[in-house]
């Protein structure tokens, strides 16, 4: 959860694998770890779109990070 206003209004999580990226469904800033053990990559990549011009980013930001499940 980012602690920060204004809050970006568009965001996409991917679940990232060297030969394939997937996106990944995000519900009230969650999602759920995959069930089988591994190590997975994810990218979660936010933006501050303009809410009067189509199109036009604000800012962005883009956060890495790698979870195992065991």
């Amino acid at each position: 959860m980012m602690n920060y206003e204004p809050k970006p209004n568009e965001f996409h999580v991917l679940q990232v694998s060297e030969s394939d990226e997937a996106e990944v469904s995000v519900k009230d800033n969650s999602f759920s770890a995959p069930l089988q053990n591994g190590i997975y990559y994810y990218s979660y990549g936010v933006w501050w779109m303009d809410e009067q011009e189509e199109n036009v980013s604000n800012g962005d930001a883009f956060y890495n990070f790698v979870i195992e499940v065991e």
